[in-house]
């Protein structure tokens, strides 16, 4: 399937987030969830995945992803909210 993703993670409600961008997510996130991506990532172990997007394009996704990254925490915060309340850890839906 072509397109792109962009995702936040977090390491638990309401902690620290990190939004990124791929064209597949199963791997990328499965990668976080393993550790094997050093970085912000790994340092403050953001495995949970709680906000997906996907657009129709790579090229669409990235200019998302840098929207997103200029918003402020509230902002991301209420996105989050809007279809996730629960900061529920959507990986498994990834899989179904």
């Amino acid at each position: 399937m072509r397109g792109g993703w962009v995702y936040i993670l977090t390491n638990k409600p309401n902690g620290i987030l990190y939004i990124g961008v791929t064209s597949d997510l199963p791997r990328r996130i499965g990668e976080h969830r393993a550790g094997i991506v050093a970085g912000f990532t790994q340092r403050y172990s953001l495995r949970r995945l709680v906000y997906i997007e996907r657009h129709d394009s790579i090229e669409a996704a990235i200019v998302r992803e840098k929207a997103l990254k200029t918003w402020n925490r509230a902002w991301k915060v209420r996105l989050i909210h809007r279809d996730n309340p629960s900061w529920d850890d959507l990986f498994d839906t990834l899989m179904q």
